[in-house]
């Protein structure tokens, strides 16, 4: 399962709040079980916060985890960036894209690969980085963020069902509008989770 958490056009205390959800998401995963993964992200314009993070989530309860954060979500607090500042309410958003279906892995040309960049003798020594392309559409990506193959052979799978499902979207105008808005936009009334205060405890 893959969860796309974005400050969208917000200003840095959305990406805080971006960062601050991560966090709660990872303490919400470990006691469901489930384990998370950044596969992509975005840095935020102040040090250690994101603007855009994209996490894969695996385990039993990814789904219902994922669907927990998907849609307009809400930080209040004070501003801890601007202490003067009125305003406390910091809108970012999260959405979850569904697994792939199990014969898109028969669409697609794998390729194993050494490992590069941190990581020590394990990185060295080991050729578990994939690329993988889907036929069809040419689209192409390299995952080695996994210690094994077979790990990142799943993880390449979901990035692509993900790139595909995004040019899906495209293809309709209001799927289009929809698209765009759970990058740049996000819904500034009726969240789905709201969270108070510098612990960020949700309500």
């Amino acid at each position: 399962m893959l969860l796309q958490l974005t400050a969208a056009q917000g200003p840095n205390e959305c990406a805080l709040a971006v960062t601050k959800a991560a966090q709660r998401l990872q303490q919400e995963a470990e006691a469901a079980g489930v384990a998370v993964e950044i596969v992509e992200s975005q840095a935020g314009e102040i040090a250690g916060t994101w603007q855009s993070l994209l996490l894969a989530l695996n385990g039993a309860a990814a789904a219902e985890l994922a669907e927990r954060w998907s849609g307009s979500l809400l930080r209040i607090c004070a501003s801890p960036l601007r202490p003067q500042h009125r305003r406390k309410n910091w809108f970012f958003g999260g959405r979850c894209f569904a697994p792939p279906p199990p014969a898109l892995q028969s669409e697609i040309r794998f390729e194993t690969l050494r490992a590069s960049g941190p990581g020590g003798q394990h990185v060295n020594t080991t050729a578990s980085a994939v690329r993988a392309t889907h036929v069809a559409s040419g689209i192409s990506v390299k995952v080695q963020s996994g210690r094994s193959q077979h790990a990142n052979r799943r993880l390449a799978i979901a990035l692509i069902g993900q790139r595909l499902q995004e040019q899906a979207d495209a293809r309709t105008g209001a799927q289009r509008a929809q698209r765009r808005q759970a990058h740049y936009g996000v819904d500034r009334g009726n969240p789905r989770r709201v969270f108070r205060g510098a612990a960020f405890v949700p309500d």
